[in-house]
């Protein structure tokens, strides 16, 4: 409930501003049964018809003045309930992505629910929790303070039915809450065995299996409709006991008032007051007590338990360690494969690089270089064995810290309509002008950078202005220009030409920090320090020349390449 109740507390001054007209709409609920009950002793009863009338036209203006004061609260529930729904759908979208417990590749079905039931609810349950409620603690409090004040005598009338009605359903909210939770629990049970039989439909007819796969939906459904039928019974006798503390004061004061009003206890329009109060406040507060508790604030409970259920997940992703100055990368038998039955791309991968370390990954495409990638910086979590940098795991680490000291490099390069220093400095942005400048001749992006007008130039939309290879030399000066300790270039270079791909990874090797290259081009290979081959075996790790030794996979990768062009 976290962010839920963090989402409300950030709207502070919209709950207030909802609070301030309620009071406003609670005055007809406070002044309704006394203008009434005035209308009759001093107008009506005493045979003054224009008092009589001008009392009931003061009851009018206060219900206008009370119904203004509503529609200001229906105006303003928006500034509330929105930006609530924005904030849980952004926390459950970001669970469901960065999913740590499963690595399917496989929509969620359970997931969806979540958000499109859950997050629904919620808003909805809020909208009716701020309405209801609010009204309910308002008019309540306005009406019994109102009869109190009008007709003492009688306010035992209201308080025994009422209490008596509010101890029972207090006993049956336990009952009604496990059958909510029953009902969403089996909402979101159909939907996920609906989803699998829907997405794999092809290999159920393959298989031969449709009998199977309907039964499995109907027996889910028919679950389903079980649950909803005892909720529904269980509001049934909700609405019973809350009948009893709303008709009964109703009941009772039609039976004990006639004899006092004979013996000159109360006047007529003292009876017409409480009967006014009561019906019009204390009984419609009663029902939509039963409304809000049964319905919104459980419905409310429950989804915001099923959406903390997610939470995990999120909190997986933002950790709260530190790791330790050395900023060292270790895997400790890492395994991991795009599904639960999917055969590992990484498997059983022992790793660790220290200060000054360069690295660099070959192997076919699509085994799983960049899938090693995601890893050390984070972005994957292993299904076996852990990642290690600076010697805490490397999920759990601030975030903050782990953005500033990792950074990846992919192959499609990201730049924004901006001057060439906004572009530049993104990821350093106390950055001075002689550093960027620094990190641009570093990296051989200079005559790129003096082409476009210096510091200072414009890079049009998604750096239309510029070449695929221009835009990766202003890519790798931008993480230059940062001082992250370790960084990965997932082939970054790969549109730059042999010699230009040599500066840039030497630049990056003479910074000290840790460099791994998941290589383009086998030249990678001959200037790193270490070689990791991935050939969908188990990982070999050496340098060029024992490899050329031991690995058939290598050495058959090092025959097929033409070194005359490459620039080592």
């Amino acid at each position: 409930m976290g962010p839920y109740f963090r989402a409300l507390m950030g709207r502070r001054r919209a709950v207030l501003a909802l609070l301030g007209w309620s009071v406003l709409e609670g005055v007809p609920a406070l002044l309704s049964g006394r203008l009434v009950g005035l209308a009759v002793d001093r107008g009506f009863a005493v045979g003054d018809v224009w008092t009589g009338i001008g009392w009931l036209v003061a009851f009018a203006l206060v219900a206008v003045l009370g119904g203004f004061g509503l529609r200001q609260v229906f105006t303003r529930l928006g500034d509330v309930v929105e930006p609530l729904r924005d904030a849980l759908v952004t926390t459950i979208v970001r669970g469901v992505l960065h999913d740590g417990r499963s690595h399917r590749r496989q929509p969620d079905a359970s997931a969806v629910a979540r958000i499109t039931r859950h997050v629904e609810v919620v808003r909805d349950a809020t909208a009716g929790l701020l309405v209801q409620a609010r009204a309910l603690l308002v008019t309540t409090a306005a009406a019994l303070v109102g009869l109190a004040t009008t007709v003492s005598s009688l306010a035992w009338l209201v308080v025994l039915p009422v209490v008596a009605a509010l101890v029972l359903f207090g006993l049956l909210l336990p009952s009604l809450a496990r059958g909510q939770r029953a009902l969403v629990m089996a909402d979101e049970s159909t939907a996920e065995v609906a989803g699998t039989v829907l997405l794999g439909m092809r290999d159920v007819v393959a298989c031969g299996a449709q009998s199977h796969a309907s039964a499995d939906v109907v027996r889910q459904v028919d679950v389903q409709a079980g649950a909803t039928v005892r909720m529904a019974w269980a509001s049934a006798l909700r609405g019973i006991v809350i009948s009893v503390g709303g008709f009964l004061p109703l009941v009772l004061l039609l039976v004990m008032t006639p004899g006092m009003v004979a013996a000159g206890a109360l006047t007529a329009g003292q009876v017409l007051a409480a009967v006014v109060y009561l019906s019009t406040s204390v009984q419609p507060a009663l029902r939509r007590l039963a409304d809000t508790t049964s319905t919104v604030v459980l419905r409310l409970a429950v989804a915001l338990r099923r959406l903390a259920e997610a939470a995990p997940e999120v909190a997986e992703q933002t950790g709260d360690l530190v790791p330790g100055g050395d900023g060292a990368v270790e895997l400790r038998g890492v395994t991991f494969g795009w599904g639960e039955h999917a055969e590992p791309v990484v498997r059983d991968l022992d790793l660790t690089l220290t200060r000054g370390s360069h690295l660099a990954v070959v192997g076919p495409s699509g085994i799983g270089k960049s899938t090693l990638a995601g890893l050390i910086t984070g972005l994957l979590a292993p299904q076996a064995g852990s990642v290690l940098f600076g010697g805490v795991p490397v999920r759990e680490v601030r975030p903050a810290e782990r953005h500033r000291r990792i950074a990846l490099v992919p192959q499609e390069t990201y730049l924004f309509t901006g001057t060439v220093r906004d572009n530049l400095a993104l990821f350093a942005p106390s950055a001075s002008d002689e550093v960027l400048a620094a990190a641009v001749a570093a990296v051989g992006a200079s005559e790129v950078v003096a082409r476009l007008g210096g510091l200072d130039g414009a890079i049009g939309h998604a750096g239309g202005s510029l070449s695929a290879g221009e835009a990766q030399l202003l890519a790798a000066a931008r993480v230059y220009a940062c001082d992250a300790d370790v960084v990965v270039l997932d082939e970054a270079t790969s549109n730059l030409d042999p010699a230009a791909e040599a500066v840039v990874e030497r630049a990056f090797a003479a910074r000290d920090g840790i460099l791994v290259v998941i290589a383009h081009r086998l030249s990678s290979a001959l200037r790193a320090d270490h070689v990791l081959v991935m050939d969908g075996g188990a990982p070999l790790l050496g340098s060029h020349e024992r490899l050329m030794v031991e690995s058939a996979t290598y050495g058959d990768l090092m025959a097929a390449w033409k070194p005359a062009v490459a620039t080592g």
